[in-house]
């Protein structure tokens, strides 16, 4: 049997995060590829290969990333070029660890990356697992997001394991309708589902968590975990739904990539057999960590601890 397969399908961007009034560091960033990115920590060496599907321009920052996503360890078979397309770009700012951010992405190459339906059935059905978010499918033309769900429900229904983030980010979308038609579409396709509360108490009302967890139950979801800006989180499985309490972070430098770090290590303990709680609680802990670095990416040397806990 060969090697255990995990995708993660959506778009990196460049980022600039701010280190001194007047000095930036770049980076390369994005909510599915920081995933993969803490996926890759945690589970490779559990006989997972981590690769990331998307699109990139022709120019020089394309190439970067390339080579700095395969010196990494996250293959890039998926990742298709455009000649006349460039990667997105934003900068992060922090005050008190909390972000905000401006985007320059409306010409971004990962706009297209369902254009090809047979190459991303292809790919997605070539996996064991396979990750998206809300972004991906904002970023995406209303007929090329109906083209990825189609694939992602062949794909679940082919017994790969669909897991969905909703990261609502409302600024990317033609209309509101559009969010929580799309979100609750995503999530029919989708085994496992990882929102976070403030999002969804936003878009859809919910009055706390076991109401947010039953709305995805009730939606054909398997798993669902619901984030909670560092308090404490509510999971569902096969319908049944607890509260995990959770240690508080000692330290809060920034925030971003806190939830795709979870969802990353999240992922590579249930996907290597750790029981829901367990798995939680090792997620709790890279994101903690994540949170008092700069920027959403660690350097891979730093992730300690990640794959002697997962199992």
């Amino acid at each position: 049997m060969g090697p255990k397969r995990f995708v993660s399908v959506g778009e990196c961007m460049i980022e600039f995060s701010r280190e001194t009034h007047s000095s930036w560091r770049m980076g390369y960033a994005g909510d599915t590829l920081n995933c993969a990115w803490y996926f890759h920590a945690a589970a490779a060496a559990h006989g997972w290969q981590t690769a990331f599907l998307t699109r990139l321009g022709s120019d020089p920052f394309s190439d970067q990333i390339t080579a700095y996503l395969q010196e990494n360890g996250i293959g890039v078979e998926w990742v298709r070029r455009e000649s006349e397309r460039q990667p997105g770009l934003y900068l992060i700012d922090t005050d008190d660890g909390e972000r905000s951010f401006t985007y320059w992405r409306n010409h971004s190459a990962a706009r297209l990356l369902a254009d090809d339906e047979e190459y991303l059935r292809e790919a997605l059905l070539a996996v064991d697992a396979i990750f998206f978010s809300g972004i991906t499918l904002a970023i995406l033309a209303p007929d090329r997001r109906e083209t990825l769900l189609g694939v992602l429900k062949e794909a679940r229904r082919a017994g790969k394991t669909v897991i969905f983030d909703p990261n609502i980010r409302e600024k990317l979308w033609e209309e509101r309708s559009a969010i929580t038609t799309a979100i609750m579409l995503a999530a029919a396709v989708s085994s496992t589902v990882l929102p976070s509360l403030e999002d969804e108490q936003r878009l859809f009302g919910d009055p706390g968590l076991e109401a947010c967890a039953k709305r995805y139950a009730d939606a054909g979801v398997e798993e669902v975990v619901i984030k909670n800006g560092g308090e404490d989180i509510c999971v569902a499985l096969q319908g049944a739904v607890q509260r995990i309490p959770l240690s508080k972070a000692v330290e809060v430098l920034d925030t971003t990539g806190a939830g795709d770090s979870f969802n990353g290590a999240y992922l590579a303990a249930r996907l290597n057999g750790v029981e829901i709680v367990e798995a939680v609680h090792r997620a709790h802990a890279v994101a903690s960590r994540v949170i008092g670095c700069h920027g959403a990416l660690m350097p891979m040397d730093k992730i300690s601890g990640l794959n002697s806990h997962a199992e």
